[in-house]
């Protein structure tokens, strides 16, 4: 089992920064038995969005409302996930989910709050 644990949410004025972590809990494993890592919100009475994904060779990709702006990074040897968000906007207002994906099965996190104010 596999068992995400985000932080780094909180208050932030517009413009601002923040970096979110993913710590993976659980039974150990293997860094090669990771498909990829990524970053999803959702803000309030929205569906669930991809933000951003990299993969354990360095692959990444991104929302384009986030692009410019997002970082994904990962530190496979501690099999830790980031996002460094820069100049955010009320628009990213969600909780922010991270997802293990480990043999093509999603592991998710229960997420952090991530609220911009104007």
């Amino acid at each position: 089992q596999v068992q995400p644990v985000e932080s780094g949410g909180g208050l932030v004025p517009a413009g601002g920064s923040l970096r979110l972590s993913c710590a993976a809990s659980g039974t150990f494993f293997n860094i090669n038995d990771i498909n990829a890592m990524g970053w999803y919100r959702q803000a309030s009475e929205k569906q669930r969005e991809l933000v951003a994904t990299i993969t354990t060779g360095g692959s990444t990709s991104y929302a384009d409302s986030v692009k410019g702006r997002f970082t994904i990074s990962s530190d496979n040897r501690k099999i830790e996930l980031y996002l460094l968000m820069n100049r955010l906007k009320p628009e990213d207002t969600a909780v922010y989910y991270c997802t293990i994906t480990r043999f093509g099965i999603n592991y998710w996190g229960k997420g952090t709050l991530v609220t911009v104010s104007s």
